[in-house]
Protein backbone atom coordinates (compact mmCIF):
# COMPACT_ATOMS: atom_id res chain seq x y z
CA UNK A 1 0.00 0.00 0.00
CA UNK A 2 3.16 2.37 0.87
CA UNK A 3 4.82 1.68 -2.88
CA UNK A 4 1.25 2.14 -4.20
CA UNK A 5 0.78 5.61 -2.67
CA UNK A 6 4.76 6.41 -2.87
CA UNK A 7 4.10 5.79 -7.17
CA UNK A 8 1.04 7.93 -6.91
CA UNK A 9 2.66 10.94 -5.87
CA UNK A 10 5.49 10.75 -7.86
CA UNK A 11 2.84 10.68 -10.83
CA UNK A 12 1.40 13.68 -9.55
CA UNK A 13 4.74 15.67 -8.65
CA UNK A 14 5.79 14.88 -12.60
CA UNK A 15 2.61 16.15 -13.82
CA UNK A 16 1.68 18.80 -11.75
CA UNK A 17 5.10 20.19 -10.37
CA UNK A 18 5.98 23.89 -12.11
CA UNK A 19 8.87 23.53 -14.36
CA UNK A 20 11.63 26.20 -13.58
CA UNK A 21 11.66 29.24 -14.89
CA UNK A 22 15.06 28.75 -16.89
CA UNK A 23 13.16 25.59 -18.57
CA UNK A 24 10.28 27.55 -19.71
CA UNK A 25 12.39 30.11 -21.13
CA UNK A 26 14.89 27.95 -23.13
CA UNK A 27 12.69 26.77 -25.55
CA UNK A 28 11.35 30.22 -26.89
CA UNK A 29 15.04 31.37 -26.67
CA UNK A 30 16.62 28.47 -28.28
CA UNK A 31 14.54 29.36 -31.17
CA UNK A 32 14.66 32.81 -31.73
CA UNK A 33 18.53 32.40 -31.60
CA UNK A 34 18.05 29.44 -34.50
CA UNK A 35 15.51 32.02 -36.24
CA UNK A 36 17.97 34.65 -36.11
CA UNK A 37 20.97 32.32 -37.85
CA UNK A 38 18.89 31.86 -40.87
CA UNK A 39 19.42 34.75 -43.10
CA UNK A 40 17.14 33.91 -45.46
CA UNK A 41 14.09 33.55 -42.81
CA UNK A 42 15.13 36.91 -41.50
CA UNK A 43 15.35 38.08 -44.92
CA UNK A 44 12.17 36.86 -45.32
CA UNK A 45 10.45 37.73 -42.11
CA UNK A 46 11.55 41.52 -43.02
CA UNK A 47 9.89 41.65 -46.37
CA UNK A 48 6.78 40.33 -45.00
CA UNK A 49 6.79 42.64 -42.20
CA UNK A 50 7.74 45.48 -45.08
CA UNK A 51 5.05 44.21 -47.23
CA UNK A 52 2.28 44.33 -44.11
CA UNK A 53 3.77 47.90 -43.35
CA UNK A 54 3.42 49.30 -46.83
CA UNK A 55 -0.34 47.72 -47.62
CA UNK A 56 -1.48 49.38 -44.35
CA UNK A 57 0.43 52.61 -45.00
CA UNK A 58 -1.51 52.71 -48.03
CA UNK A 59 -3.71 55.38 -47.43
CA UNK A 60 -0.85 57.64 -46.33
CA UNK A 61 1.98 56.37 -49.04
CA UNK A 62 -0.09 55.76 -51.96
CA UNK A 63 0.49 59.13 -54.23
CA UNK A 64 -2.76 59.15 -55.96
CA UNK A 65 -6.44 57.64 -55.41
CA UNK A 66 -6.67 53.68 -56.75
CA UNK A 67 -9.43 54.48 -58.46
CA UNK A 68 -8.15 58.03 -60.10
CA UNK A 69 -8.61 58.03 -63.71
CA UNK A 70 -6.59 60.53 -66.33
CA UNK A 71 -7.12 59.47 -70.07
CA UNK A 72 -4.38 61.82 -70.86
CA UNK A 73 -1.53 59.98 -68.93
CA UNK A 74 -2.92 56.22 -69.91
CA UNK A 75 -0.38 54.04 -70.63
CA UNK A 76 2.63 55.88 -69.30
CA UNK A 77 5.94 54.35 -68.82
CA UNK A 78 7.47 54.34 -65.26
CA UNK A 79 8.47 58.22 -64.68
CA UNK A 80 9.39 60.15 -61.03
CA UNK A 81 5.36 61.30 -61.46
CA UNK A 82 4.73 57.99 -61.51
CA UNK A 83 7.30 55.15 -60.99
CA UNK A 84 5.34 52.67 -62.03
CA UNK A 85 3.75 54.43 -64.26
CA UNK A 86 0.10 53.99 -65.85
CA UNK A 87 -2.55 51.72 -66.74
CA UNK A 88 -4.34 51.59 -70.10
CA UNK A 89 -7.27 53.89 -67.88
CA UNK A 90 -4.50 56.65 -66.44
CA UNK A 91 -4.55 54.72 -63.09
CA UNK A 92 -1.01 55.44 -61.11
CA UNK A 93 0.13 51.39 -61.59
CA UNK A 94 2.04 52.26 -58.14
CA UNK A 95 -1.18 53.38 -56.36
CA UNK A 96 -2.80 50.61 -56.93
CA UNK A 97 -0.49 47.75 -55.87
CA UNK A 98 -0.01 49.40 -52.30
CA UNK A 99 -3.86 49.39 -52.10
CA UNK A 100 -4.45 45.88 -53.68
CA UNK A 101 -1.82 44.79 -51.03
CA UNK A 102 -4.49 45.04 -48.49
CA UNK A 103 -6.97 43.22 -50.39
CA UNK A 104 -4.78 40.47 -51.68
CA UNK A 105 -3.12 39.95 -47.73
CA UNK A 106 -6.28 40.32 -46.29
CA UNK A 107 -8.10 37.22 -48.50
CA UNK A 108 -4.66 35.24 -47.89
CA UNK A 109 -4.17 35.52 -44.16
CA UNK A 110 -7.61 35.54 -43.43
CA UNK A 111 -8.58 32.35 -44.74
CA UNK A 112 -5.86 30.99 -43.52
CA UNK A 113 -6.79 31.61 -40.28
CA UNK A 114 -9.83 29.42 -40.91
CA UNK A 115 -8.16 26.73 -41.93
CA UNK A 116 -5.88 26.32 -39.07
CA UNK A 117 -8.82 26.61 -36.93
CA UNK A 118 -10.89 23.27 -38.90
CA UNK A 119 -6.95 21.96 -39.21
CA UNK A 120 -6.65 22.11 -35.49
CA UNK A 121 -10.13 20.82 -34.53
CA UNK A 122 -9.84 17.96 -36.99
CA UNK A 123 -6.66 17.02 -36.52
CA UNK A 124 -6.62 16.91 -32.23
CA UNK A 125 -10.26 15.42 -32.28
CA UNK A 126 -9.02 12.60 -34.64
CA UNK A 127 -5.61 12.04 -33.06
CA UNK A 128 -6.99 11.98 -29.72
CA UNK A 129 -10.02 10.07 -29.68
CA UNK A 130 -8.93 7.57 -32.18
CA UNK A 131 -11.50 4.77 -33.69
CA UNK A 132 -14.65 5.46 -35.32
CA UNK A 133 -14.54 9.24 -34.86
CA UNK A 134 -10.90 9.34 -36.01
CA UNK A 135 -11.52 6.91 -39.15
CA UNK A 136 -14.76 9.11 -39.83
CA UNK A 137 -12.89 12.64 -39.64
CA UNK A 138 -10.42 11.37 -42.38
CA UNK A 139 -12.38 9.54 -44.72
CA UNK A 140 -14.12 13.34 -44.83
CA UNK A 141 -10.30 14.42 -45.31
CA UNK A 142 -9.24 11.91 -47.97
CA UNK A 143 -12.83 12.73 -50.22
CA UNK A 144 -12.04 16.74 -49.65
CA UNK A 145 -8.52 15.87 -50.64
CA UNK A 146 -9.43 13.88 -54.27
CA UNK A 147 -11.07 16.82 -55.74
CA UNK A 148 -9.13 19.43 -57.87
CA UNK A 149 -8.87 22.35 -55.36
CA UNK A 150 -8.85 24.80 -58.41
CA UNK A 151 -12.06 23.31 -60.16
CA UNK A 152 -13.87 23.14 -56.88
CA UNK A 153 -13.07 26.96 -55.94
CA UNK A 154 -14.37 27.73 -59.72
CA UNK A 155 -17.57 25.74 -58.76
CA UNK A 156 -18.15 27.22 -55.91
CA UNK A 157 -17.41 31.18 -56.72
CA UNK A 158 -19.52 30.88 -60.15
CA UNK A 159 -22.51 29.70 -57.86
CA UNK A 160 -22.28 31.55 -55.04
CA UNK A 161 -20.29 34.84 -56.30
CA UNK A 162 -17.32 35.91 -55.79
CA UNK A 163 -17.53 38.66 -53.06
CA UNK A 164 -14.46 39.03 -50.67
CA UNK A 165 -16.18 37.88 -48.15
CA UNK A 166 -17.08 34.37 -50.26
CA UNK A 167 -13.76 34.46 -51.63
CA UNK A 168 -12.30 34.40 -48.11
CA UNK A 169 -14.42 31.59 -46.80
CA UNK A 170 -14.12 29.21 -50.10
CA UNK A 171 -10.25 29.42 -49.33
CA UNK A 172 -10.19 28.55 -45.90
CA UNK A 173 -12.60 26.03 -46.13
CA UNK A 174 -10.89 23.96 -49.26
CA UNK A 175 -7.66 24.44 -47.57
CA UNK A 176 -7.69 22.92 -44.12
CA UNK A 177 -7.15 19.13 -45.20
CA UNK A 178 -3.39 18.84 -45.80
CA UNK A 179 -2.76 20.71 -41.83
CA UNK A 180 -5.46 18.58 -40.40
CA UNK A 181 -3.63 15.23 -41.61
CA UNK A 182 -0.42 17.24 -39.96
CA UNK A 183 -1.68 17.51 -36.60
CA UNK A 184 -3.48 14.40 -36.27
CA UNK A 185 0.12 12.94 -36.79
CA UNK A 186 1.43 15.23 -33.88
CA UNK A 187 -1.24 14.25 -31.75
CA UNK A 188 -0.82 10.68 -32.08
CA UNK A 189 2.69 10.93 -31.17
CA UNK A 190 2.12 13.02 -28.17
CA UNK A 191 -0.56 11.19 -26.59
CA UNK A 192 1.68 8.21 -25.64
CA UNK A 193 4.35 10.82 -24.22
CA UNK A 194 5.32 10.66 -20.00
CA UNK A 195 3.63 13.73 -19.12
CA UNK A 196 0.11 12.88 -21.18
CA UNK A 197 -0.11 9.16 -18.97
CA UNK A 198 0.48 11.25 -16.06
CA UNK A 199 -2.12 13.49 -16.59
CA UNK A 200 -4.50 11.25 -17.79
CA UNK A 201 -3.41 8.77 -14.67
CA UNK A 202 -3.90 12.19 -12.22
CA UNK A 203 -7.73 12.27 -14.30
CA UNK A 204 -7.24 15.40 -16.06
CA UNK A 205 -10.49 15.78 -18.51
CA UNK A 206 -10.30 15.59 -22.15
CA UNK A 207 -11.06 19.24 -22.97
CA UNK A 208 -8.08 19.89 -20.75
CA UNK A 209 -5.47 17.45 -21.74
CA UNK A 210 -6.49 18.63 -25.40
CA UNK A 211 -5.93 22.33 -24.51
CA UNK A 212 -2.96 22.29 -22.19
CA UNK A 213 -1.24 19.50 -23.25
CA UNK A 214 -1.52 18.88 -26.61
CA UNK A 215 -2.52 21.89 -28.71
CA UNK A 216 0.46 23.97 -27.00
CA UNK A 217 3.06 20.96 -28.48
CA UNK A 218 1.37 21.37 -31.63
CA UNK A 219 1.52 25.45 -32.37
CA UNK A 220 5.01 25.20 -33.73
CA UNK A 221 3.82 22.64 -36.71
CA UNK A 222 0.73 24.92 -37.27
CA UNK A 223 2.50 28.08 -37.47
CA UNK A 224 4.78 26.87 -40.14
CA UNK A 225 1.88 25.19 -41.86
CA UNK A 226 -0.01 28.68 -41.63
CA UNK A 227 3.29 30.45 -43.23
CA UNK A 228 2.96 28.34 -46.01
CA UNK A 229 -0.06 27.68 -47.09
CA UNK A 230 -0.76 31.91 -47.09
CA UNK A 231 1.07 32.49 -50.24
CA UNK A 232 -0.65 29.40 -51.63
CA UNK A 233 -4.18 31.22 -50.77
CA UNK A 234 -2.91 34.41 -52.75
CA UNK A 235 -2.10 32.95 -55.68
CA UNK A 236 -5.22 31.16 -56.24
CA UNK A 237 -7.03 34.19 -55.60
CA UNK A 238 -4.87 35.91 -58.04
CA UNK A 239 -5.27 32.51 -60.45
CA UNK A 240 -9.31 33.20 -59.90
CA UNK A 241 -8.85 36.68 -60.59
CA UNK A 242 -7.20 35.93 -63.95
CA UNK A 243 -10.47 33.93 -64.83
CA UNK A 244 -12.54 36.58 -64.09
CA UNK A 245 -13.32 34.68 -60.77
CA UNK A 246 -11.63 36.79 -58.25
CA UNK A 247 -11.85 40.14 -56.66
CA UNK A 248 -13.73 42.64 -59.08
CA UNK A 249 -12.84 46.03 -60.04
CA UNK A 250 -13.14 48.43 -59.64
CA UNK A 251 -11.87 47.21 -56.35
CA UNK A 252 -7.78 46.02 -57.10
CA UNK A 253 -6.33 42.99 -56.05
CA UNK A 254 -2.65 41.85 -57.23
CA UNK A 255 -4.09 39.37 -59.10
CA UNK A 256 -6.71 41.31 -60.92
CA UNK A 257 -4.54 43.92 -62.05
CA UNK A 258 -2.13 41.26 -63.46
CA UNK A 259 -5.53 39.97 -65.44
CA UNK A 260 -6.24 43.55 -66.43
CA UNK A 261 -2.97 43.82 -68.11
CA UNK A 262 -3.47 41.33 -70.05
CA UNK A 263 -4.90 43.38 -72.79
CA UNK A 264 -1.86 46.14 -73.05
CA UNK A 265 1.11 43.53 -72.29
CA UNK A 266 3.14 44.21 -75.69
CA UNK A 267 2.95 47.49 -75.25
CA UNK A 268 2.89 48.17 -71.49
CA UNK A 269 5.27 45.40 -69.75
CA UNK A 270 4.47 47.87 -66.62
CA UNK A 271 1.09 47.43 -65.83
CA UNK A 272 1.51 43.60 -65.57
CA UNK A 273 4.93 43.57 -64.40
CA UNK A 274 4.64 45.17 -61.30
CA UNK A 275 1.99 43.41 -59.66
CA UNK A 276 3.20 40.57 -60.97
CA UNK A 277 6.56 41.56 -58.70
CA UNK A 278 4.68 41.81 -55.79
CA UNK A 279 2.78 38.94 -55.79
CA UNK A 280 6.44 37.05 -56.55
CA UNK A 281 8.26 38.72 -53.73
CA UNK A 282 5.43 37.94 -51.24
CA UNK A 283 5.54 34.40 -52.22
CA UNK A 284 8.92 34.01 -51.70
CA UNK A 285 9.12 36.15 -48.06
CA UNK A 286 6.21 33.92 -46.74
CA UNK A 287 8.27 31.36 -47.88
CA UNK A 288 11.42 31.63 -46.68
CA UNK A 289 9.61 32.94 -43.12
CA UNK A 290 8.20 29.22 -43.38
CA UNK A 291 11.67 27.30 -44.16
CA UNK A 292 12.94 29.73 -41.03
CA UNK A 293 10.01 28.66 -38.62
CA UNK A 294 10.36 24.74 -39.60
CA UNK A 295 14.28 24.92 -38.91
CA UNK A 296 13.55 26.66 -35.58
CA UNK A 297 11.00 24.87 -34.71
CA UNK A 298 13.10 21.48 -35.45
CA UNK A 299 15.22 20.31 -31.74
CA UNK A 300 17.47 18.80 -33.94
CA UNK A 301 18.84 22.58 -35.16
CA UNK A 302 19.03 23.97 -32.01
CA UNK A 303 22.72 23.67 -30.91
Amino acid sequence: MTAVRATISLVRDAAVAPEPLDADLARPVAIATQFRRNRRAVVGGILVLLFCALSLLASVLAPYAPEAQQLAERLRPPSLAHPMGTDQFGRDVLSRALWAGRVSLAIGVVSVVISVAISMLVGTVSGFYGGWIDNGLMRLTDSMLAFPTLFLLIAIVAAFGNQIPILIAVLGLTSWQVGARIVRGEVLGLKEREFVLAARALGVGDRRMILRHLVPNVIGVIVVSATIRVPLNILLEAGLSYLGLGVQPPLASWGNMVADAKAVLRVAWWVAAFPGMFIFLTVMAFNLLGDGLRDAFDPRMNT
